[in-house]
């Protein structure tokens, strides 16, 4: 006796779903195949009938069907399978991926990258990478810090920080500091398309040289304005110069605090100094120039006055910047004091600094 096949049956709702999938340009294959499978058996057709009109054997279509009439639309899905058994212990490759890191690259390399990891632990080049990635290690990716040595680097700094929270009363707080040997270079610029239709700046490879200013600048940190000075050389006479334009308005019974990194000119100062009596210097600690807000002032300088523009003479270059300072104080504004801690664990050459 023929046997009878399972019939079948679903909600409205499945079967809207079950004609999506069946007409599906975009769903997987087998998934179409399956609705279909379906289709045909909510039509009341036999299976082998289902399995001529789609090209497939009958038992296929007996499979999908007692798998639809048991579990629905999810008994059309792939059930989760093991796969194939790793060919390499994970936790084994991982310590000894994070072992092999740790220690010298090759001869000739300076830093160990994917192919000389796999060579050196004996596995394809595909499981390190599948490791790298899990782990969230970038090999190429470099990250620096500045670590003070100073031993008086908790007061010095707390005395700098505490002028920037909290500033004696009446008192004007100035950062000051030079950007150096700035370059009046000559380069055509534009616009231009890639091969992959993109458009972006384009710079010329070769450019004129027409000589190097130093620039002098002043934050005051109250209202975030600059007070600069252009100048062809970077000597002490320079620079009281310059801070002899600065207090210049300032009345002298008004203390004014400078905060300075330890830059030779800003040394040896005791004849001005004894000239201003109202001006007290505060140094940075050794290797913390970061203290000093007016580097990031120099930052926002450089990338919108600086970076890709194009100067036929250090006239020009200095006019640019006597022009940024000026747009920039209109809307000048206090820098809001902040600084990420760094952890001592991100100080030593420890697998966490590998990752993002």
């Amino acid at each position: 006796m023929a046997r009878v096949a399972i019939s079948v049956s679903c909600t409205d709702q499945d079967r809207r779903e079950l004609e999506r999938l069946s007409n599906s340009r975009t769903d997987e294959a087998r998934l179409v195949e399956r609705a279909k499978i379906v289709m045909g058996c909510l039509a009341g057709k036999r299976n082998d009938e289902i399995a001529a009109e789609l090209g497939i054997r009958p038992g296929t279509v007996g499979i999908w069907r007692r798998r639809f009439a048991a579990e629905g639309l999810k008994g059309l899905r792939d059930r989760k399978r093991p796969g194939k058994p790793p060919r390499y212990p994970p936790s084994e490759l991982r310590n000894r991926l994070l072992a092999q890191i740790e220690q010298p690259p090759p001869a000739g390399q300076a830093t160990w990258d994917g192919g000389s990891l796999s060579k050196a632990l004996g596995v394809s080049d595909d499981a390190v990478w599948r490791l790298l990635r899990k782990e969230g290690i970038q090999l190429q990716r470099h990250r620096s810090w500045c670590v003070s040595t100073d031993p008086q680097f908790a007061i010095k700094s707390a005395d700098i920080i505490g002028l920037y929270l909290n500033p004696p009363q009446n008192a004007l707080v100035i950062s000051v500091d030079e950007k150096p040997s700035i370059q009046a270079l000559e380069r055509a610029s534009g616009f231009v398309f890639t091969s992959s239709g993109k458009l972006v700046r384009g710079l010329k490879s070769t450019y004129k040289r027409h000589g190097t200013i130093n620039l002098f600048a002043a934050l005051n940190v109250a209202t975030g304005t600059i007070q600069s000075k252009t100048t062809t050389t970077k000597k002490r006479p320079d620079f009281q110069a310059f801070l002899d334009e600065v207090v210049a308005d300032v009345p002298a019974d008004r203390e004014i605090h400078v905060i300075l990194d330890n830059y030779c000119t800003h040394k040896k100062n005791d004849d001005w100094l004894a000239a201003h009596p109202n001006v007290h210097f505060h140094f940075t600690p050794t290797s913390a120039s970061w203290l000093n807000q007016v580097e990031i002032w120099f930052g926002i300088m450089t990338r919108k006055a600086l970076r890709g523009a194009s100067f036929n003479s250090i006239d020009q270059l200095a006019q640019a910047i006597n022009d940024f300072i000026a747009a920039y104080n209109d809307k000048a504004a206090p820098f809001v004091w902040r600084k990420r801690d760094v952890k001592g664990s991100q100080l030593r050459n420890t697998i966490a600094n590998l990752r993002n």
